[in-house]
C-alpha cells in the first residue's frame, strides 16, 4: 500500500509534467482515494477502461489520453465520467507529451527498442520541442520487409504510403497523431512511422517523396503507459495491471 501523493509526486518529477507545454492538463485529474493499493494503466481515458480498473480493484487509473485538456468545455458525457470515478474513489492521472517524449518510459524511446534502432537521436519538431526520436536500423531493410516487421511485433495491419525509398535505413518515430512530422522525415529519414495519417498527409508525403508506415493511434501508444508498470510495481511494490481496449484505429 502506498499514499496518492507518493505516487503522484514520483510521476510528476519522473515524468517532467510541469516543464513540458501540452494541450493536456497532465497530472492528477480526479482524486480518489489516498490508499493505493493497485493501479490500473490504459491509453484512453473512457468508462469501459473505468468500468474494468473498478472489476479489477484499483485506487488509480494512468492513462495517456486523459479527460481534462486546456480549452475544453464541460459536457455531460465529461461529467458522467468524473462522476463514475469520484463515485467509486479512484483517481485518474494523465501523461499525454510527457509520455511521448520520454527517453526512458516513452512511447517512441519504446518504439525505437522494439526496432532495435542504434544512432538515436531526437525527432520530431512540435511546437518547439522534439517528442519523437529517429534511429539506424541494425542493417538495412526493404520497405515492404519493414512493414511486415512493423505489423509482426505491434500486431496491426498497418497503413502505408510508399513515396520514398525502397530501401531504408534511418526510420523516424514519432506515435499517435504524429504524421506533420511528414516534413522533417523527408530531410532526415527514410521513412516515418507513426500512428494515423490524414487525407491531408497524403499529397505531403507523395510530393516531398517521404514513406510513411501508420501503424494505428492506439497501438503505437500503449508502450509508454506499459513501460511505466514495472517502475511503479518495483518503486512502491504495488500491483499494477494493463487494461487494454483498442480502437483498431
Amino acid at each position: 500500500m502506498v499514499n496518492l501523493n507518493t505516487v503522484v509526486r514520483f510521476l510528476n518529477k519522473e515524468l517532467k509534467i510541469r516543464k513540458i507545454k501540452d494541450s493536456s492538463r497532465n497530472g492528477l485529474q480526479t482524486r480518489g482515494r489516498d490508499d493505493i493499493k493497485r493501479i490500473a494503466f490504459g491509453v484512453d481515458a473512457c468508462m469501459e477502461l473505468f468500468v474494468k480498473a473498478k472489476k479489477e480493484r484499483c485506487d488509480i487509473i494512468i492513462v495517456h489520453h486523459g479527460l481534462l485538456w486546456k480549452g475544453m468545455k464541460r459536457t455531460e458525457l465529461l461529467d458522467r465520467r468524473i462522476d463514475f470515478l469520484r463515485k467509486n474513489k479512484i483517481s485518474l492521472y494523465a501523461a499525454h507529451l510527457p509520455l511521448d517524449l520520454h527517453n526512458k518510459y516513452g512511447n517512441n524511446i519504446e518504439i525505437c527498442g522494439i526496432l532495435k534502432l542504434k544512432n538515436i537521436k531526437k525527432f520530431g519538431n512540435y511546437h518547439g520541442i522534439n517528442i519523437g526520436y529517429s534511429g539506424d536500423t541494425q542493417k538495412e531493410i526493404e520497405f515492404y520487409d519493414l512493414i511486415n516487421l512493423i505489423n509482426k511485433e505491434f500486431k496491426v495491419r498497418s497503413k502505408n504510403l510508399n513515396f520514398g525509398k525502397n530501401i531504408i535505413k534511418r526510420i523516424g518515430v514519432v506515435s499517435g497523431g504524429g504524421a506533420d512530422a511528414i516534413p522533417e522525415a523527408s530531410k532526415k529519414a527514410d521513412c516515418l512511422l507513426t500512428g494515423e495519417i490524414k487525407h491531408s498527409n497524403y499529397h505531403t508525403a507523395k510530393e516531398l517523396k517521404t514513406n510513411v508506415i501508420s501503424a494505428g493511434h492506439y497501438a503505437t501508444e500503449t508502450f509508454g503507459v506499459k513501460a511505466l508498470m514495472p517502475a511503479l510495481k518495483q518503486k512502491f511494490n504495488i500491483e499494477t495491471i494493463f487494461i487494454d481496449i483498442p480502437t483498431k484505429l
